[in-house]
This record gives structure tokens, sequence and C-alpha cells, in this order.
């Protein structure tokens, strides 16, 4: 006798969609709504050098030199605010101090400027330290960011 196989045929499942993407929908308005967007790094206005073209023209205020050295391992050595130099593991934060004591709170702070004089094998941390260090820096109590100086521009690298 010969089974009939076509006598037991597989019915469709209807899969209901509906509650599937009103899953996804809920998750994507979730996720949407508790978003929050936080800018700790902030917007460095940084001007890069021309390459081949001389000094720049009429400035009114010659920018502050900031004089980072390093070794032949990239380390930074040697850290020289226009003639002050710092050292230790607080030289960030003492050299922060003393360039808001050079600029102030008045008028030279928005027209205050810091050239940073890099050597070519310093390592790409202690460039962002300096540059942190320079901008601003963040209030622990309200969380606010606290802006310093906003010009800085980079020296063309010395051999």
């Amino acid at each position: 006798m010969k089974p009939e196989w076509n006598r037991f045929k597989p019915s469709k499942i209807a899969i209901d969609m509906t509650p599937m993407i009103d899953i996804v929908f809920q998750l994507l308005t979730f996720f949407c709504m508790t978003l929050r967007v936080s800018a700790a790094e902030g917007d460095f206005q940084i001007r890069m050098p021309h390459v081949g073209l001389g000094p720049g023209g009429d400035e009114r205020l010659p920018p502050i030199v900031l004089r980072l050295q390093s070794n032949e391992a990239g380390e930074c050595t040697r850290v020289q605010l226009a003639d002050v130099e710092f050292t230790g593991p607080d030289r960030w934060d003492r050299m922060h101090q003393r360039l808001a004591a050079m600029v102030g709170d008045g008028s030279l702070r928005n027209l205050a400027e810091v050239e940073l004089q890099c050597d070519a094998n310093l390592k790409y941390e202690h460039t962002v330290a300096a540059i942190t260090a320079v901008s601003g820096r963040i209030d622990r109590a309200s969380g606010a960011t606290i802006k310093l100086i906003e010009k800085i521009k980079f020296a063309p690298p010395r051999s």
C-alpha cells in the first residue's frame, strides 16, 4: 500500500508583523528620546601653518609662544610659555594658571592667540594636553566649559 503524502500538506502559518514593527518603533523612540550628546572635548579653532607663506600680516598682538620640546622617544621634556619653564607632573595646571593670569578676564582674552612650537617627534598626547591647557577647563562643580583662549595656531615644524 502506497502512503498518501498529499493528504497532510503543511498549511501556511500567518505571522502578524504589526507587533514586531511596533516594538521596533518603540525602541527607536526610546533611544532617540534618551540620547544625550556630550561635548566634553570642545571645539578648538586651530589654524595650521600655510605651506610656503611668510609670517602673518597685520595682527594687533603678537601670539603667546608655547614651546614643547621632546626627546628621541617623543616624550615631552620641556614646556616653556613665553619665558617661563614648567616642569613636573602638574606642569599643565600651572601653565594654565599662568596663561589665565596673563590674559585675564578682559578683552585681551578674546584677542589673545597662542602659537604652539612643537618638535617634530613629539607624541600626539602631549600636543593634546597643551591644547587642553591653553583652550580652557571644565568646571567640576557645574560641568560647564570655561574657555580661556580660542585662537590656537601651530608654527611650522623645526628640523
